[in-house]
């Protein structure tokens, strides 16, 4: 697509949503309040199809999004708060500041340093802490994410990932410490530590801990439910079986999934 049949077609999209806003009794009433929790929404069906790399979901899901942009933008100018210009002129001239390696005359050698001089950048425009970022109503498995690679921007960082596997250990022992105590308080928080140096050492074998939790909840959605089928089958039900009767179907279901399917990433 030409640039300015981009044009053309972005600027169509802008015309109906004006329109909707204008014409359409539910699109009349809405307010950045009222549109918040769509928006958040639409952005877990985007997270979805990306995890499924369900193309054209993503297609789908991205043009959504684009939509609650352009209203949050319409009201923005009905509010006299700010235009849709201002929006795109924003983003646009804070990806030149932040990217002076690209046009300026600042060298990297790898996307790590970008990182690096990016966070050196925003500090430099106001921000109070390195973390000053990392936005509060984040879920919490994502935000300690953020934190740790905000941390590691200025240096605060294990040196190799067999540290963080003993720190693991550590945390474990005073967890369970802790559990013998019986303190809930105290157990509460050795868990978070546990759970945040797992999150760590993930980060550190280059893996996304929020996309593998996510697939292992699908995982165990899938074979409880291919379990509960399968007592089904038996003429038993779920909740008058014994625990170990459940885990012998679980394991059966379990195998002849692996059995049964020539796709290694298969549930």
């Amino acid at each position: 697509m030409q640039q300015n049949e981009l044009a053309s077609t972005f600027l169509r999209l802008v015309d109906i949503m004006d329109e909707l806003r204008e014409k359409c009794p539910w699109d009349k009433k809405q307010t950045i309040a009222s549109l918040r929790s769509m928006t958040i929404e639409e952005t877990y069906e985007l997270s979805e199809a990306i995890l499924q790399q369900d193309w054209q979901h993503i297609k789908e899901e991205l043009g959504d999004l684009m939509l609650h942009i352009l209203f949050y933008a319409r009201i923005g100018k009905e509010q006299q708060q700010f235009m849709l210009q201002d929006v795109i002129e924003h983003i646009s001239n804070k990806l030149i500041v932040r990217h002076p390696h690209v046009y300026g005359d600042v060298n990297v050698k790898d996307a790590d340093e970008v990182k690096r001089n990016w966070e050196k950048i925003k500090l430099k425009e106001g921000n109070s802490s390195v973390l000053a970022g990392v936005p509060a109503g984040l879920p919490s498995l994502v935000k300690a994410i953020r934190i740790q690679e905000k941390a590691k921007q200025v240096g605060f960082e294990w040196d190799d990932k067999a540290q963080v596997y003993e720190k693991i250990e550590e945390e474990l022992e005073e967890l369970k410490t802790e559990v013998n105590r019986g303190q809930k308080n105290e157990m509460e928080e050795e868990m978070g530590d546990v759970l945040f140096s797992i999150i760590n050492y993930a980060r550190f074998i280059g893996i996304d801990p929020d996309i593998a939790l996510e697939k292992t909840n699908q995982k165990f959605i899938h074979r409880f439910q291919l379990m509960e089928q399968e007592v089904i089958k038996r003429g038993q039900e779920l909740s008058k079986m014994s625990l170990s009767q459940m885990d012998e179907i679980w394991n059966i279901v379990k195998k002849e999934k692996k059995l049964n399917s020539n796709n290694p990433n298969h549930l």
